[in-house]
């Protein structure tokens, strides 16, 4: 008997945290989802790369400043495998960054969506674990949701092929976490991630000399994708898929043209569509259907598998 109500306490602290995980990266969905117009404004005077170098450098000065005690009490290991995870992320930054130049924004927020697809995928080649069929119908839900919100339109080029390579990068970036993140070394972690994506980003951006924001607006953005949308996502993400799936972490991430979509409508003047209604139900429905699975009495209490977007 008292086993098995330490083992329903565990299942309820378990279940306690999905939920928590589940609405900071809803959360952090919404966020991403918010900077669409920050970021388009911006690119408009400071080239991508310039932008990106600014946002995460500041953002891994913040981190080291705030979490400088967690970043000392993380292993030689955990530094070593935070900055190859920082690295990819980084590097999806950039091929997205430089995929926009070359291909429309919403077929870019599509192909950069296919991590959903991708996610899985790796799930099953790289760690040999079964997907269930019901993820696999949730992550054909979240696809056509983001295919209707996304395209108007798609041609095979350039621009998407160095997107679809970001969209990689971030899927086996969600992968990583997914294995490799554990709540009590989360904020450390999420700390090195940064530092290395900064490093990447500076070193892609000062070759062709730094442009840098001007005026109080630009910055305003700036700061607010540095914290909110750099400092506070990067944590929650990693302390996020500390307590779920990968696949299901990257299902309910892609709310994040969900939430663009509606602030799109909500502030940039733009006209609600059928498409936009029709597309958000369906990623929706592919967050609740993964919610449901993650709630059954038999699904495994167990963190995730293996190792933004936004640019």
């Amino acid at each position: 008997r008292y086993l098995t109500g330490a083992a329903y306490l565990m299942a309820m602290s378990h279940a306690r945290a999905r939920t928590v995980a589940t609405f900071l990266l809803v959360t952090l969905a919404a966020v991403w989802g918010s900077t669409f117009f920050l970021i388009r404004d911006l690119v408009q005077t400071v080239p991508p790369a310039d932008f990106l170098a600014v946002r995460f450098t500041l953002a891994a000065v913040l981190m080291v400043v705030i979490f400088w005690r967690q970043l000392r009490g993380l292993s030689r290991r955990d530094w070593l495998v935070s900055a190859a995870l920082g690295s990819l992320y980084g590097f999806a930054q950039i091929l997205q960054t430089i995929g926009l130049a070359h291909t429309d924004a919403s077929v870019s927020g599509f192909v950069t969506g296919t991590y959903v697809v991708l996610t899985p995928v790796f799930t099953a080649l790289l760690l040999r674990e079964r997907v269930p069929a019901s993820t696999w119908y949730a992550v054909l839900l979240a696809t056509a949701g983001l295919a209707l919100l996304s395209l108007n339109g798609f041609s095979v080029g350039l621009g998407e092929g160095l997107t679809l390579g970001a969209a990689a990068l971030y899927a086996l970036h969600i992968v990583g976490l997914g294995r490799l993140s554990t709540p009590d070394r989360a904020t450390g972690m999420s700390a090195v991630q940064m530092i290395a994506i900064a490093v990447i980003c500076v070193v892609a951006a000062v070759p062709d000399g730094m442009v840098w924001p001007s005026g109080l607006g630009q910055w305003g953005s700036v700061v607010y994708m540095a914290t909110a949308a750099g400092v506070l996502a990067l944590w929650a993400q990693t302390w996020g898929q500390a307590h779920m799936s990968a696949t299901r972490a990257a299902i309910v991430m892609t709310l994040e043209p969900v939430f663009a979509a509606g602030f799109a409508v909500a502030f940039g003047g733009e006209v609600l569509t059928w498409r936009m209604l029709v597309g958000g139900a369906l990623v929706l429905t592919a967050m609740y259907t993964v919610e449901l699975i993650g709630r059954r009495p038999d699904a495994p209490n167990r963190p995730a598998e293996a190792l933004h977007h936004e640019v």
